[in-house]
Order: structure tokens, then C-alpha cells, then sequence
């Protein structure tokens, strides 16, 4: 006889009331995107917003195919990109809470390869995490390794030879290399691939079923293109298209920088975990103490960065933090909101102060959505009345 389904759920409610949210404050919210996809600047996307604990049915709008009429469903998966960093991350941090790496292990003693003079001997593992190791975004040879193919390994060979911007713990710098690096020490340490261990011991636990690092082929009709401009050599130029968003090359290669796929609902379970201290239902994914770290503000300890820089761009381990110049994530949040965005026009983040949690993931590149985030994530923050 089969025990009892014990899969954490967040769980769902019809009415925001129930959860101490405005009807009307949200409709608002909902009407921003709303507008944008019928004026035609957003091909599409999905909402759900989540308050102490329970959340409501995902809000979806627009398309999902470039080419066809495909309505965006509850269960679409999106390419997340950078949302991906702080599911990285979290691998990653499952292996410092079990003492298996340190903070302030520089990277080399656990990749000797990596050492290679030109002061990369320096790199700690928290500067991977918060964006100060001086590693570039895109490594130099982006386009070039995208273009023929190339694999994950490839992409961390390459990392090893590239020349850092700064001197570690110097300065931050938005760095998706880092990600790379964290990648081979999850797999170094583990045995596994960064895939396997994240769905072992993150997505399987959190019964976030339809989130991986590339696309699951068995899901693939479910999967949203992305709505990539023509005329940007990283999206759209002829020579891109069979290794752009949409191709079947990035979505096979599940990138730990920028390739994990996920809904609405799954992201949700990620978020109310770290609002949860760990726990989701009865699984205790991280400890408390590791939540605290990844959520609070590490960057200020890193006393050899200017004080302006650490002031106005606040990094945690793997999150990004509120910032006073930084409207992101709203201007009515408070100052203990943590998340991410996402280059394909996703942001998520969460507030510890109201428990109000909140994932919109579209398919339309992030440059052009984002004049709408700051106003959406105002709008739905002020949906709070209780």
C-alpha cells in the first residue's frame, strides 16, 4: 500500500481577501501587463502572487508561440535566464551548510585548474556568490562558443583561461561566470551534474516538478518561445537562430547562468521556502541560518569596496537585495525584499516584513518589459491591506 503524497504545496485561495490582499489594488496591477500585451509591447506571460503562504491562481495573458495563436496557460513553462542564478546559488549553499565547502574557500582548492596567475588565486567562493570576484558577465568568447555549440565543459574550460576585470572582493560586478564556476563546484564535490543534484535535492523536495536546467523534451509543447527582437546579434541576427532562446541548442544546454525553465506555481514554492525559513510543508530544504545569509546583505562586509558601491548595490548570497536607486523590485516594498530578473522578462521576489511573494515571467526580453516592473511591483505591494 502506497504511504500518503507528501509533496509541499503552497496553498490556493480564490479571493485575495483571504489573505490580507486587496481585489481591487491587485486588478490594478494585473491591468499594467494587461495593457502592455494589448497594445502589443508583451507577447505574453503569467502572475502569481503569494502572501502568507497560501497563494492565488496564476494570472496568465497574451501568447506563447511566435507564430501561432497559443494562449499562455497556468502550467507554461518560461526561460527564466538570470532567475536561474539564485537556484544555482542555492545548490551551491546545500554544500556549504553541510560543510562541505566554505565561504572563504578560494575556488582554486577546489579547482586547481583555475589558478592561473592574474590574481584568480584570490577569488573566494563567497565572491562568486555576490557578484565581487571580477570574472566577466559573458566570457569574451560568448558568441563565439554559442554559435558552434558548445558545450557546458567547454564553457568552464574557458572560464579557467579568462582574465578577471578587478581584484577580487574589490569592486561588484554583474558576473553570469561566476555561475559557471559554481556549477563545477557543485559537480566537483558531488559526483553529479549541476541538473541532477539541483533536481535531487531543490525541485523533487519542493515538488517543483516542471523546473530544469534546460528543457524537458517530454514538455516541450508547454514551453514558451521567447519573443527575441531581430537586429541584436544576441537575439535576433540570422547567423543566431539556431543558438539563440528558442533554439534547441540553448534549450538543451541548461546553462546554470541563465538556462533553467519553470512556471508560475513552482517559482512560487521557491520563494515561500526562503519566506518559510527553509521549510516548505514538511520539508526543510535549508536551514534558517543559511536563508539569513543568502537574504541579507554580504556585500557590506566586504570592506576593501567603496562605500558607495556597497550602499547602492546590496547583493546577498545569490539574491539581490533592495536598493535604494535600484526600482526593480518597487519603490513600496521594504527594505528586506530579496529576488531576481531575468533577461527573457522575468522578475521574482519576496518580501520577509508583508510575506507577500510575487513571480511574472514573460517571454518578451527584459529590456524593453522593464519600465513596467517598477509600477507593477509598486502596485502589487500596495496591494497589501492586512
Amino acid at each position: 500500500m502506497e504511504g500518503p503524497d507528501l509533496t509541499p504545496e503552497v496553498k490556493i485561495v480564490h479571493y485575495p481577501e483571504e489573505i490580507g490582499l486587496s481585489s481591487d489594488r491587485l486588478e490594478r496591477a494585473f491591468g499594467i501587463i494587461g495593457t502592455a500585451v494589448n497594445a502589443g509591447k508583451v507577447m505574453g506571460g503569467g502572475i502569481q502572487i503569494s502572501c502568507k503562504g497560501a497563494a492565488l491562481e496564476p494570472r496568465v495573458f497574451g501568447r506563447r508561440k511566435l507564430t501561432e495563436k497559443t494562449p499562455v496557460e497556468s502550467n507554461t513553462i518560461f526561460l527564466t535566464a538570470s532567475v536561474s542564478k539564485p537556484i544555482t546559488s542555492t545548490a551551491a549553499m546545500l554544500l556549504v551548510e553541510r560543510g562541505s565547502v566554505g565561504l572563504d574557500d578560494p575556488v582554486y582548492s577546489i579547482i586547481p585548474e583555475f589558478a592561473d596567475g592574474n590574481m584568480k588565486d584570490r577569488i573566494l567562493v563567497r565572491h562568486l556568490l555576490t557578484h565581487t570576484s571580477g570574472l566577466p558577465d559573458q566570457l569574451p568568447e560568448n558568441r563565439e562558443l554559442r554559435s558552434k555549440h558548445a558545450s557546458l565543459e567547454e564553457f568552464i574550460q574557458r572560464t579557467y583561461k579568462t582574465s578577471i576585470l578587478f581584484e577580487p572582493g574589490t569592486n561588484i560586478s554583474y558576473q553570469s561566470a561566476g555561475m559557471t564556476m559554481l556549477m563545477d563546484i557543485v559537480q566537483r564535490v558531488t559526483g553529479m551534474k549541476l541538473a541532477e543534484f539541483a533536481r535531487k535535492e531543490i525541485f523533487e523536495p519542493l515538488g517543483m516538478h516542471d523546473t530544469s536546467y534546460g528543457v524537458t523534451w517530454s514538455k516541450a509543447e508547454r514551453v514558451s518561445q521567447v519573443n527575441v527582437p531581430t537586429g541584436s546579434f544576441m537575439y535576433g541576427e540570422a547567423d543566431a537562430q539556431d543558438w539563440n532562446w528558442n533554439s534547441k541548442y540553448w534549450w538543451n544546454l541548461g546553462s546554470p547562468w541563465g538556462g533553467v525553465q519553470s512556471t508560475t506555481g513552482d517559482l512560487i514554492k521557491f520563494l515561500n521556502m526562503f519566506l518559510n525559513r527553509g521549510r516548505l510543508g514538511d520539508r526543510q530544504i535549508l536551514s534558517p541560518g543559511t536563508v539569513r545569509a543568502m537574504t541579507s546583505n554580504q556585500v557590506q562586509l566586504l570592506m576593501t569596496i567603496p562605500a558607495g558601491i556597497r550602499h547602492s548595490d546590496p547583493w546577498g548570497l545569490g539574491w539581490q537585495l533592495k536598493a535604494p536607486l535600484n526600482p526593480r523590485f518597487g519603490d513600496l516594498c521594504s527594505s528586506e525584499t530579496f529576488g531576481h530578473a531575468g533577461a527573457t522578462g522575468c522578475l521574482v521576489w519576496a518580501d520577509p516584513q508583508t510575506s507577500l511573494a510575487c513571480v511574472i515571467l514573460t517571454n518578451q526580453p527584459y529590456d524593453e518589459i522593464a519600465p513596467f516592473f517598477a509600477k507593477f511591483s509598486n502596485a502589487i505591494a500596495s496591494s497589501v491591506i492586512g
